[in-house]
């Protein structure tokens, strides 16, 4: 079964084709510093192909959940460091998700630090912060000159992430954080250089790429997108912005030669995915899941059908640590349990049992 061959992924060789989703679990304190059971989580995992981390903030005013580990301070790097060293003697391969929450976050969170993000425009609805509930605020919209400085902290957190052992990052430009609201006409409304067309939308996303890619290796650097999953606020439900905006992505990124492509979508097998494939020119990963877990059967079959490269896997990842040894054998498998997804504590995290030998 092709899903469980090999994969040359940048200067990765994975033993195969089943990835780990970045995916939040908020156990790692107000520091931010991932601990013990971190460790013990992620080297749990270690025979997936690829670990891609929980989003990790590149600054404080880039945090966006409590609990959420950061990769700016020395004490976080040492933490990481462990994590990495585990999962690596384990034989596992682990990259870093660099993640700037933009808008979606509150000063309560951040430690007081400013909300920002490319225009002026409030998330609707309530984030949960170290002091309750609260309303998302209007955050501050980002001046040109202060883009420059957005960027470095893409960069440096990306050197922070290889002096911590992983082995790449992924920068996430999905879900309606940071990158994500620069590409979306419903967040981004500036009138300058990077707004008010496709082509200005896309291009600190591509900025922010490239510099990662010529500081640290494009060999070591994937990109994960969600066109038109239209979750907060990012809305991208016009058909011709959406192709354009994307395709002047995709092609301004396709010379890098990054270690891969991520991209979440409902219809992976549609026209418009495909093309993006196609202009990429480079290693693939779907995924199909987010309000439904993927399957083993759809997993096989992406592969297989040569609909993707490789297969990131969320909620299947969370409660089934051997999920290779199941899926490649078609045996039983453990169902998560969403009440122990954002929590404290080993309970959901690090006690799904292993099939015995």
């Amino acid at each position: 079964m092709k899903l469980f061959s090999p994969l040359n992924l940048g200067d990765l060789e994975l033993p195969n084709r089943l990835v780990m989703a970045p995916l939040t679990r908020i156990r790692s304190g107000q520091s931010g510093v991932p601990g013990e059971l971190v460790a013990r989580y992620y080297t749990q995992r270690a025979s997936l192909g690829l670990i891609v981390s929980e989003g990790t903030y590149p600054s404080h005013a880039g945090q966006g959940f409590t609990g959420q580990p950061g990769l700016v301070e020395p004490e976080q790097l040492a933490g990481w460091k462990v994590v990495t060293d585990s999962v690596h003697a384990a034989g596992g391969r682990i990259v870093a998700q660099i993640m700037h929450a933009g808008r979606v976050t509150h000063e309560a969170t951040t430690g007081g630090y400013p909300v920002v993000a490319p225009s002026a425009i409030a998330v609707k609805g309530t984030t949960r912060t170290y002091d309750g509930k609260k309303d998302y605020p209007v955050p501050h919209a980002l001046t040109s000159d202060e883009l420059g400085g957005i960027l470095d902290e893409f960069v440096q957190a990306s050197k922070n992430a290889i002096a911590a052992g992983f082995d790449g990052v992924e920068l996430h430009g999905a879900n309606g954080y940071l990158l994500h609201e620069f590409l979306s006409p419903a967040s981004n409304v500036r009138d300058d250089s990077f707004g008010g067309s496709p082509e200005k939308r896309a291009g600190f996303v591509i900025d922010v790429v490239t510099a990662v890619a010529l500081a640290i290796g494009a060999d070591r650097v994937g990109l994960r997108i969600s066109p038109e999953h239209n979750i907060q606020d990012a809305l991208e439900t016009d058909a011709d912005d959406l192709a354009a905006t994307y395709g002047v992505l995709i092609d301004g990124l396709a010379q890098l030669d990054l270690a891969y492509l991520s991209v979440l979508h409902a219809d992976p097998r549609s026209e418009f995915v495909q093309n993006l494939r196609a202009r990429f020119d480079g290693v693939f990963l779907i995924n199909s899941g987010f309000s439904a877990i993927t399957a083993r059967d759809e997993a096989l079959a992406l592969v297989r059908d040569d609909i993707a490269d490789a297969v990131v896997v969320g909620r299947a990842a969370i409660a089934n640590p051997d999920l290779v040894r199941r899926w490649r054998d078609d045996l039983p498998v453990n169902e998560p349990n969403p009440l122990t997804y954002y929590a404290d504590g080993a309970e959901g995290y690090t006690d799904y049992p292993a099939l015995a030998s």
